[in-house]
């Protein structure tokens, strides 16, 4: 991990309500500018503040990198999906300030947040990548230990191009190795 005053700065917590602002930009810079998320109109911060309580509810964990006293990432893990069988497996999502990537911020909130997702006893962690060519995330996947498991070809259409959807995948704690 690169070593730098802003990397060195961060402070990694649980994300607040308060935080949702920050949020509501970052994610909007992405749903708008990039392929990471196929989300094409931005939430408004009354959708996030939905969708964090929920989170918060069913016990997934969320997180925020903070420099200087202002939010630079955040990070979660979120119900993979609905049904029981998948109950020990999650989703993750990251995203950072637009112009602050590529400095560590990443890897620093995914490694917190496998962290957390293990200690809540989930086993498996997927990463739905939007975009074959966002090789900064898939790099970023691997270095935390995430096996490639698929791509989904042309499964998303996003500012007037036709996206990949790449799956990785990575076992926490006892993974598939002995039952629940």
């Amino acid at each position: 991990m690169p070593t730098n005053a802003l990397v060195d700065g961060l402070v990694l917590r649980d994300c607040d309500e308060n935080d949702i602002p920050a949020i509501t930009a970052i994610y909007s810079h992405h749903v708008l500018n990039g392929f990471g998320t196929f989300e094409i109109v931005p939430p408004g911060e009354a959708e996030m503040k939905i969708r964090r309580r929920v989170m918060s509810t069913n016990r997934y964990p969320y997180i925020v990198a903070e420099f200087e006293r202002k939010v630079v990432g955040f990070a979660y893990v979120n119900s993979y999906r609905q049904r029981p069988a998948y109950s020990k497996t999650v989703e993750d999502s990251i995203y950072i300030r637009d112009g602050l990537q590529g400095q560590g911020i990443g890897q620093r909130l995914l490694s917190r947040l496998l962290a957390e997702t293990a200690g809540a006893g989930f086993r498996q962690v997927v990463a739905v990548i939007g975009d074959s060519e966002n090789h900064a995330s898939i790099r970023l996947h691997e270095k935390l230990g995430f096996q490639h498991a698929g791509t989904l070809k042309t499964v998303g259409w996003k500012n007037g191009r036709w996206l990949d959807t790449v799956l990785m995948q990575l076992p926490l704690g006892d993974g598939a190795s002995t039952p629940l």
